[in-house]
């Protein structure tokens, strides 16, 4: 039998997403069972592979980088989840839509941490004019909100897509919750 191929990602968020991932404890050897984690900050991979069957996203888009990135992971991915109330929203990384991307450079790296003269686009990658969730930049195929969803909530949609089945997560699942 072939396993599955599951991503995860982590684009402007906290992680607390992946965190949660993890508290499935030995559930997640459960999971390992029938799929292989083939991209995601907890193993190796630089770079997103093509033909993977669940994509797990959490955050939202605030980049180029993160624009990249979603368009790459949505093209090689069979099944994308908005994990999470930021890829679902925005939700805090959209904070910054209220001030413009000059305050917050100018706030965040001007005033604070880089040198003078340095522009804080050579050292972090450019900022999109908004902040966007997942679903504004490509096609979305589950959303899950939460913040974060439980462990129960991830390993339940996990599960179910990995059987093939699309998981209905209204009564599992709120909004900051």
């Amino acid at each position: 039998m072939t396993k599955a191929r599951l991503a995860t990602v982590w684009l402007d968020g906290c992680s607390g997403c992946h965190m949660s991932l993890l508290d499935m404890d030995e559930k997640i050897l459960e999971v390992a069972k029938v799929a292989d984690v083939v991209y995601s900050p907890l193993v190796d991979t630089k770079d997103f592979p093509e033909n993977v069957d669940v994509a797990l996203v959490e955050g939202a888009v605030s980049s180029e980088d993160d624009l990249e990135k979603i368009q790459r992971i949505r093209k090689n991915s069979r099944f994308l989840v908005a994990l999470g109330d930021c890829a679902v929203t925005g939700n805090v990384a959209a904070m910054r839509n209220l001030f413009g991307v000059r305050a917050v450079l100018d706030r965040s790296y001007r005033l604070t941490s880089v040198p003078a003269g340095s522009p804080p686009d050579q050292i972090v990658p450019r900022l999109l004019s908004r902040v966007r969730p997942l679903h504004e930049v490509v096609a979305v195929d589950l959303t899950v909100p939460g913040c974060p969803p439980s462990a129960g909530v991830i390993h339940h949609v996990v599960t179910e897509l990995l059987a093939g089945r699309t998981p209905d997560v209204t009564d599992l699942t709120r909004f900051g919750a």
